[in-house]
C-alpha cells in the first residue's frame, strides 16, 4: 500500500479538524498518539478512521473480535506531521466522534465530580481529567468559557482518561453548579481564602461532592465561589504563595476519595 501524502484529500479533510469550528460542526476530533488511540478504540463506536505511518502501525492494538475495526490509512511522515500537533508525532492519529454529553446525564448518580470553571489551558484541563479518572471521580464538567474538550492538547494531556469518564461542556457556570446541587451533590469551591480546611472535607461533606475549580490565572471570582455550599482552602505550610491548578485539583479530589474510603 502506497502511503497517503499531505496533499491527499482524505488527509486534508481530517486536518481541518484542528479547527474548533470544524470539530463542532462535524462532531468529530483528532486523537493523537498511541495512548489516546488505544483508549479511543476501547470505546465502542468512537473511532471513525485511523491514520498511521508504517512505524506507527506497530503501535496499534490488535483487534481479536474479528470485526475488522475502523478503516486504517497508511500515511507518510509529512502527512502525519500535518495531522498531529505534537513536536515529535508518534505516528498514529484517530478521527473520533465527540465525547461530550449533557451535563444532567453525566451528573446522574455521580458521587464525585470535578467542575472546571473557565479553565482555558488544555494541558491543565487534560491533567484534571486524568487526575479525576485516577481518583475515582464519576464525571468532569468543563464550564463557562473553558477550553474545548476535543482540543488535541486536552486529549493528549488526559493520556486516555478523556475516553474513560463521562464529560460535559456547559457554557454557563451557574447552570453547571445548579445541576450538581440538583443532583444531590454538595458543591465545594477550591478557594485559597476558604473558611474550611481541606482536611475537614470528610466532616462537612461525607456524601456526594462536586469540586469547583477556577481559572489558572485568577482562580474563582467571588461571585462564582459564592455559588458553592462551602469554600475550601488547601493549607500552605511553607513559604509558597499558592499551588498550581492541577496540583490543587489532585489534592482536593484525593482528599475526598480518602475521606470517603
Amino acid at each position: 500500500m502506497t502511503p497517503l501524502t499531505a496533499g491527499n484529500a482524505r488527509v486534508k479533510e481530517a486536518r481541518r479538524l484542528s479547527r474548533r469550528s470544524v470539530r463542532s460542526e462535524r462532531r468529530l476530533f483528532l486523537a493523537d498518539g498511541p495512548k489516546a488511540v488505544e483508549a479511543a478504540l476501547s470505546r465502542p463506536g468512537c473511532v471513525v478512521e485511523l491514520f498511521t505511518t508504517p512505524t506507527g502501525l506497530a503501535l496499534l492494538p490488535q483487534s481479536d473480535d474479528g470485526d475488522g475495526g475502523p478503516p486504517v490509512h497508511l500515511v507518510d511522515d509529512r502527512a502525519m506531521a500535518a495531522l498531529s500537533d505534537a513536536v515529535s508525532p508518534a505516528g498514529v492519529v484517530a478521527v473520533c466522534r465527540h465525547l461530550d454529553r449533557p451535563v444532567d446525564a453525566v451528573l446522574d448518580g455521580a458521587s464525585m465530580v470535578a467542575i472546571c470553571a473557565e479553565v482555558r489551558d488544555p494541558g491543565n484541563a487534560g491533567t484534571i481529567i486524568r487526575t479525576a479518572d485516577a481518583a475515582g471521580a464519576d464525571a468532569v464538567v468543563l464550564a463557562g468559557d473553558a477550553v474545548d474538550l476535543h482540543n488535541p492538547k486536552t486529549i493528549r494531556a488526559s493520556v486516555g482518561s478523556a475516553f474513560h469518564l463521562p464529560i460535559a461542556q456547559e457554557r454557563d457556570v451557574v447552570a453547571a453548579v445548579a445541576a450538581a446541587r440538583a443532583g444531590g451533590l454538595t458543591v465545594l469551591a477550591a478557594d485559597g481564602t476558604g473558611e474550611i480546611d481541606l482536611y475537614r472535607v470528610g466532616e462537612i461533606a461525607p456524601g456526594p461532592v462536586a469540586w469547583l475549580f477556577g481559572n489558572e490565572a485568577w482562580g474563582l471570582p467571588a461571585e462564582t465561589a459564592a455559588l458553592a455550599d462551602h469554600r475550601v482552602r488547601i493549607p500552605i505550610h511553607g513559604r509558597a504563595e499558592s499551588l498550581n491548578l492541577a496540583t490543587a485539583a489532585a489534592l482536593c479530589l484525593y482528599e475526598s476519595a480518602r475521606s470517603r474510603s
